[in-house]
Parts: C-alpha cells; sequence; structure tokens
C-alpha cells in the first residue's frame, strides 16, 4: 500500500458507510473528515455553520486536508462539499486515489431525509429537484476523480468489492 483512498460525491451516496468497510477490509485507517472536523473544533457540522458560517467549515476543511496529504495508508471519506475548493483535490490527490461515488438523486433524497437537520445546506432543500440542481452544479468537481462507482441500489459490501477489484493494484 501507500496511497490513500480518498472518497468524494455528493452528501448521501456512502462516503462514510462505504469507506468504513474499505477501510476495514483494508486494513489501514478510516478518517471521516466531518468527523475529524467536529473533534477539532468541538462543535458538529451543524452547529460550525450556525455559529461561523460556511467560510468556516470550508476552512478547517483546507486545513485538514493539508494535513492529511501527508499521511499515507488511509481510506478518507471526504464531506460532500470539499471538492468546492480546488486546494483540497490538490492537497488530497498528492498522495491519494480519488474516487467518486454517485447515486441517483432519488436515492440520496431517501438516504438524507431522516438525517437533513444534520446536513446544513439540505435544510431548506428537500426535494429530488433541488438535490439534481445541486448536483448538476457540483458534477464538473467530480470530474476531477480517478474513478467513478455508482452505489443506487447496490449493497454496501458490493460497492466495495467493485471498488477493490478496480484499485487494489493502484494503492
Amino acid at each position: 500500500m501507500g496511497k490513500n483512498i480518498v472518497l468524494i460525491g455528493f452528501m448521501g451516496t456512502g462516503k462514510s458507510s462505504i469507506g468504513f468497510r474499505l477501510a476495514q477490509r483494508l486494513r489501514i485507517t478510516f478518517i471521516d473528515m466531518d468527523k475529524e472536523i467536529e473533534k477539532i473544533t468541538g462543535m458538529t457540522v451543524a452547529e460550525i455553520f450556525k455559529r461561523h458560517g460556511e467560510v468556516r467549515f470550508r476552512s478547517e476543511e483546507i486545513l485538514l486536508a493539508r494535513k492529511l496529504s501527508q499521511s499515507r495508508d488511509l481510506v478518507i471519506a471526504t464531506g460532500g462539499g470539499v471538492v468546492l475548493q480546488e486546494e483540497n483535490i490538490t492537497n488530497l490527490r498528492q498522495n491519494g486515489l480519488v474516487i467518486c461515488l454517485d447515486a441517483e438523486p432519488q436515492d440520496i433524497l431517501r438516504r438524507v431525509k431522516r438525517k437533513a437537520g444534520l446536513r446544513p445546506l439540505l435544510r431548506k432543500k428537500n426535494r429530488v429537484e433541488d438535490i439534481e440542481q445541486m448536483l448538476a452544479e457540483r458534477e464538473k468537481y467530480y470530474t476531477c476523480a480517478d474513478y467513478r462507482f455508482n452505489t443506487s441500489d447496490k449493497g454496501l459490501d458490493d460497492v466495495v468489492q467493485e471498488i477493490l477489484r478496480v484499485v487494489q493494484d493502484k494503492i
């Protein structure tokens, strides 16, 4: 091994769940960037957005992406918006294979609806059309991925197997 596996994609595509299982299979460390930011700041992501705004949260993401780019043998689940700052992808790509997880908008809505209060950018947007619009706006950022996998209608272990088949000899 040596390289990190960096999972990007929209919220609700399975980055954390798949990342955790992928790290278990590879016997390496799993890092969820949102959870790590919560540890560092002592606030939930929702609290950071509410108290300090999105700019502060994105600043924390940049600092963490810089730090993680210096590490090896990690599976990193990024936050959905990490791609909005080009510096993050540049840093994470230094020592990482970037994998984008995709899902159909209706599947994303179903997956995140229960957690809408925890998803600051979905608080007022909770329709398939809203998700389609956000996905369209972010698509240009997701093209930086080395590989893409669709997680709709698949079990977590099936997606993990697909990823391992493709990337095993590249990490």
